[in-house]
């Protein structure tokens, strides 16, 4: 590896990102300014321009447009608030209620839409007046709403998840969406368990009970928006079809369950829901793309090979390894958006986990985990931004009050490291990957 490559690639990405250049831009700019000094300018545009068109020649990117079309029929279909009542029927009767409830309904809502920032403001927007009459205060509310808005990211469908599996290579995407239930399913869990904590220290209330007749209603008015997270699972782990054709099959169930089942979408509100989409999608493809370019030119660099060396000189300490990756992915977090982290960072330090003996899977999984705490801290996080906005509180209000439940994700991500089975068990039960011997 040339070094100076190296330097001029991290250097001028690192700055074009931190002056405000949009992140797609700053990687082409990095890749063609470093590639340059491995080849040719002309050539090295040529080679930048064929692979960005060839790594998105990829069967399985077709997923990432129709689950985002699917995610935005389902959030301008109105199920936030029937996921909120059936999820009262789990926690409605816990001391503070209320937040247990945002915990749940984001768990349910997020994996749905696939979009943390959709729950946030869905689930967020209408919990936050409610929690606010039970006396709540709304920067408990906000921190709640924050750090459970992400829970959606692990149960899949999850774009991020198909964008790892993408750019790791050959990952199954069923496999590492199943993967993704019990650490996303834990991390709901551990936010609970502080909420419920802080509750019956304070004395927030519980919910009013549920008739029989009103629980029941609920349930049955949460079943078509729950059945769409079976009918995906379910179709792929039965081999009905692939993760890929499933999106396509959560789309044809969005739309009809939103314009004829709960008729909350007309026909005229379609070509802004279609735009929106394709402009949500373009801009995570012209990433990839871009991302594509970068990692070529690391390959060419040998940067990642580089990285592995470097690592594993300064300890053979498999602990030790994780723990710095874990770190600077916590700090990538902070400073980068969820998508260009995954693709920038996968193709560095997957090499490294492979060669300490780790799962690809379960890295995708720690990763993923690592990289959502990230959306939830300032100054890019933009779950704290829409939680904050919803809540009506200023992101200062919510620091502390949000440390509790910091402190939740990053035991939930010390679990999912320390115990890969918490991510390969339920994929290795249902035939998805092969047991070890």
């Amino acid at each position: 590896m040339e070094v100076s490559v190296a330097g001029v690639l991290f250097g001028i990405f690192f700055l074009l990102a931190f002056t405000g250049v949009p992140i797609a831009f700053a990687l082409g700019i990095a890749s063609i300014v470093a590639g340059s000094m491995i080849l040719p300018y002309e050539i090295i545009l040529t080679i930048i321009s064929q692979r960005m068109v060839s790594g998105l020649d990829n069967f399985s990117l077709l997923a990432i447009p129709f689950f985002i079309l699917a995610g935005s029929l389902m959030n301008h279909g109105g199920i936030a608030l029937r996921l909120i009542n059936f999820a009262q029927l789990f926690v409605g009767r816990m001391p503070g209620s209320l937040g247990h409830v945002n915990v749940v309904a984001n768990m349910l809502f997020g994996s749905i839409s696939g979009s943390a920032t959709a729950a946030a403001a869905a689930v967020g927007g209408t919990m936050a007046p409610l929690q606010k009459e039970a006396g709540f205060p709304p920067e408990y509310s906000a921190s709640l709403n924050i750090t459970s808005c992400v829970t959606g990211l692990l149960i899949p469908p999850s774009n991020v998840m198909i964008i790892y599996a993408v750019t790791a290579g050959n990952i199954s995407i069923a496999a590492l969406f199943v993967a993704g239930y019990l650490p996303g399913i834990l991390m709901g869990l551990l936010l609970i368990a502080v909420g419920y904590i802080i509750s019956k220290r304070r004395g927030y209330q519980t919910s009013q009970e549920h008739s029989l007749r009103d629980a029941l209603k609920a349930f049955i008015a949460a079943i078509p928006s729950l059945s769409l997270i079976f009918l995906i699972l379910g179709g792929i782990v039965s081999g009905a079809f692939t993760a890929t054709e499933a999106s396509v099959v959560a789309v044809l169930y969005a739309l009809i369950l939103s314009m004829f089942f709960y008729r909350s979408i007309k026909i005229s509100q379609l070509p802004k829901i279609f735009m929106e989409s394709a402009v949500t999608t373009s801009a995570v493809l012209v990433l990839v793309a871009m991302s594509i370019s970068m990692s070529w030119v690391m390959a060419r660099a040998e940067i990642p090979q580089t990285i592995t060396d470097a690592l594993l000189t300064i300890s053979d300490n498999k602990i030790i390894i994780l723990l710095i990756i874990n770190i600077i992915l916590i700090v990538v977090g902070i400073f980068m958006d969820m998508t260009p982290a995954i693709l920038i960072f996968t193709s560095i330090f997957l090499p490294v986990a492979t060669k300490i003996g780790m799962d690809p899977m379960h890295f995708g999984i720690m990763m993923i985990f690592n990289l959502c705490i990230g959306l939830c801290t300032p100054p890019v996080g933009v779950a704290l931004f829409v939680g904050c906005s919803v809540a009506k509180v200023s992101v200062k209000q919510v620091l502390l009050p949000i440390m509790p439940f910091f402190l939740a994700l990053l035991i939930g991500l010390a679990l999912v490291v320390a115990f890969p089975q918490l991510s390969l068990w339920l994929p290795e039960l249902m035939g998805l990957i092969d047991r070890p011997n």
